[in-house]
């Protein structure tokens, strides 16, 4: 592969690419006004514009800086994912308007949702997503425990409609979750990788999902996939928004110490520890905010 980098130019944005790629595909859809260009998954995102609505873009087809893999592979990810959109549809999911074959790769179509990232790493990595003031991340931490406690009820009552349907979840994780501090509106922004389970761990360590909020059977070839290793990554993300993230130690846990308890449990290394479902794990979450545990 060609180590030149070729610099493309839409509308308001500018942008790099391992080889030239024809974007002449997205100009009916309005002014592009946002590029998110530093994905490793092989997508490119756009922000486009037109009549004074924006439209979100998920493209795969060309050949991001930061991706590895073949054009082709990130092509086939997005075409199974967009399926996904559809049957999991959810007022806390970003809604899909449209999808379609370009001549070069696959366009989805998302209605834009106003709201931050919670792991830009393109723009805050390392220590300063954790400590920049204007940190997505940063400014989440700052919230009360009860604007982030209502935070995490939309993402778990989300994951346990995507249990009611047989799914399970993959790859979630804080860079999935979009939060608009001016309304204090939480979206999930990423499924492409959920599977209808139960499933299984089919490539080893190298299981989609960071290692920051993975499940040991998320490192083990073979190992199920299923609601128990989403309890799993519910009780983690709730350590990331609250507590010390890997340090889940209660001395870095901002919320109650009964919420503390089935945030522990959850994370449980050994399966048969862990809540059987994410239904009993919501229920035991909402007993623990009530007071009622």
């Amino acid at each position: 592969m060609s180590q030149d980098t070729y610099m493309v130019h839409l509308d308001r944005v500018s942008f790099e690419l391992q080889e030239p790629h024809d974007f002449s595909w997205i100009k009916p859809f309005g002014t592009v006004v946002n590029v998110f260009d530093q994905q490793d998954s092989g997508n490119i995102c756009f922000g486009v514009e037109k009549d004074g609505k924006k439209k979100f873009i998920k493209y795969a087809g060309s050949r991001p800086m930061e991706y590895k893999g073949e054009p082709r592979d990130a092509i086939d990810t997005l075409y199974k994912a967009v399926p996904l959109y559809e049957v999991l549809e959810h007022p806390a999911l970003i809604r899909l308007v449209e999808h379609f074959k370009t001549a070069d790769g696959y366009a989805a179509i998302f209605d834009w949702v106003d709201g931050e990232c919670l792991h830009s790493h393109w723009l805050f990595a390392g220590a300063e997503k954790l400590a920049h003031p204007n940190s997505p991340f940063y400014k989440f931490r700052q919230l009360s425990i009860g604007q982030r406690l209502n935070s995490l009820d939309v993402i778990y009552d989300f994951h346990r409609f995507v249990e009611s349907k047989g799914y399970v979840a993959v790859d979630f994780y804080d860079g999935s979750i979009l939060y608009d501090f001016s309304t204090n509106v939480t979206k999930v922004c990423d499924i492409d990788f959920y599977r209808l389970g139960p499933s299984v761990n089919d490539s080893g360590e190298q299981f989609w999902g960071t290692t920051r909020l993975k499940s040991p059977e998320e490192f083990t070839l073979d190992a199920p996939i299923d609601p128990i290793t989403n309890v799993f990554t519910m009780g983690a993300i709730a350590f990331t928004l609250l507590g010390g993230e890997l340090d889940r130690s209660f001395s870095k846990w901002e919320a109650s110490s009964s919420l503390y308890e089935v945030a522990l449990r959850a994370v449980s290394q050994e399966r048969e520890q862990r809540y059987d479902s994410i239904y009993a794990f919501k229920k035991a979450w909402d007993e623990a905010k009530s007071g009622r545990s």
